[in-house]
């Protein structure tokens, strides 16, 4: 089964209070008596043989001396389970991976908030190899990446976990040769500089991720030069939030700069919503959106033009409103124009593009972000329109379906 349960006699001897759980206290006694087991656990898959389910994660926590989770027990059959805020700890996550070797149900596992450091990370990891029926797996694996050959998953949220430098350096080294995770989020980590310059070798040779998360991870200019250093020759990162981090205008000015330099780039959105910015980044940020119109930068203020009364920006669906009364046409029509593929789904980057590329309808940069947050409220990457093909142009007037759209 798992190479780590053989680690457990060791251990056995300095095991500290197990974690707060939600069973009565009279079950906790019960699971503590129980825990004196007479399980080989020389030879875990003798110890676990023929045990599955409920059963074999009971076991599992009476070999970790840990209380059980019930909400865990009970729902082993079902595909999703969260088991966010539980208090695991390192011991009860080990618990966890045990049942879930040879478990064929569940597809998506939330772990957020449960301090599973890497001794936790490194079991979880190690079930991964062996389970391929886990699609999601969302918060706390620090070293993740670093062991397992899963290569099912494409979404994992490690946010608020404690991995700092050594867990993200492990994960980093596991991230370089993975083919399948797409989406990553770091936050809340205080991985620092030497936790970005990890996840930057990474970024060098990774070819599959898409959405990187960061923010809040104590990375100031230097940790942000390091990361500048995979974004010059990665090919596939589309999003990259780096807000709330140590960073000045300095550092936003190496990204974009970055950015601009890689000519394979893919990067479509850098969030760095709390760096104060000069002029002289938003010249090279001009200079980079006329090469590259669908990236979006969020920054923050501008030095030195705080006080200055800001530019009106008129509702960019009452501009559009406007040239379509003018040119009698429908909101459908505007959309279907833009629509290369047809198909009624247009990627936010295309759309950002094509309406920075309008010579007709006259939408600043602002405007065309408040529109993507409108017609994208939930931040899905897709501006839908779908839904406007069966109504009927006599049901509906162009002003009502601006209307609508406002609203939503």
């Amino acid at each position: 089964m798992l190479g780590f349960i053989a680690d457990q006699n060791e251990e056995k001897s300095d095991i500290s209070k197990p974690p707060e759980s939600p069973l009565s206290d009279a079950s906790a006694e019960k699971a503590a008596q129980g825990s004196d087991t007479d399980l080989d656990v020389e030879d875990p898959r003798k110890a676990f043989a023929g045990v599955r389910g409920a059963e074999l994660y009971l076991e599992a926590c009476r070999l970790m001396e840990v209380v059980p989770v019930s909400h865990f027990a009970r729902n082993l059959a079902k595909s999703y389970i969260n088991l966010n805020h539980h208090g695991l700890g390192p011991k009860g996550v080990k618990a966890i991976a045990i049942a879930l070797v040879s478990n064929a149900t569940v597809t998506h596992l939330e772990l957020e908030d449960n301090h599973i450091l890497a001794e936790g990370a490194v079991c979880i990891a190690e079930m991964l190899r062996e389970n391929c029926s886990i699609r999601e797996l969302v918060p706390n694996l620090m070293q993740f990446l670093a062991k397992t050959v899963n290569t099912t998953l494409e979404i994992l949220d490690l946010s608020w976990n404690h991995l700092r430098r050594k867990g993200t350096v492990a994960f980093g080294t596991g991230l370089k040769g993975n083919a399948a995770l797409k989406t990553l989020n770091l936050s809340w980590n205080s991985i620092g500089n030497e936790g970005a310059q990890a996840l930057a070798e990474a970024l060098k040779v990774n070819n599959a991720l898409i959405h990187l998360d960061i923010s809040n991870n104590q990375i100031d200019n230097e940790g942000a030069k390091k990361i500048c250093k995979g974004l010059k020759v990665n090919g596939t990162l589309k999003v990259l939030k780096m807000a709330n981090n140590l960073l000045t205008v300095e550092g936003a000015t190496e990204l974009v700069g970055s950015v601009r330099k890689n000519p394979n780039s893919m990067m479509e959105e850098i969030n760095i919503s709390n760096v104060l910015v000069n002029e002289n980044f938003i010249k090279l940020l001009e200079l980079v959106y006329q090469t590259r119109p669908e990236l979006n930068v969020i920054y923050g203020e501008v030095e030195g033009c705080i006080s200055k009364i800001s530019k009106q920006h008129p509702n960019p669906m009452k501009v559009i409103q406007k040239y379509l009364n003018e040119h009698n046409l429908r909101l459908w029509d505007f959309f279907r124009k833009i629509d290369k593929d047809g198909n009624m789904k247009i990627p936010v980057s295309d759309f950002r593009r094509a309406m920075m590329q309008q010579s007709n309808i006259q939408l600043d940069r602002v405007q065309i972000v408040e529109l993507v947050r409108k017609l994208d409220q939930n931040q899905t990457g897709i501006v839908d329109y779908s839904h406007l093909k069966e109504q009927k142009p006599e049901q509906k007037p162009v002003k009502e379906e601006i209307k609508e759209e406002t609203k939503k």
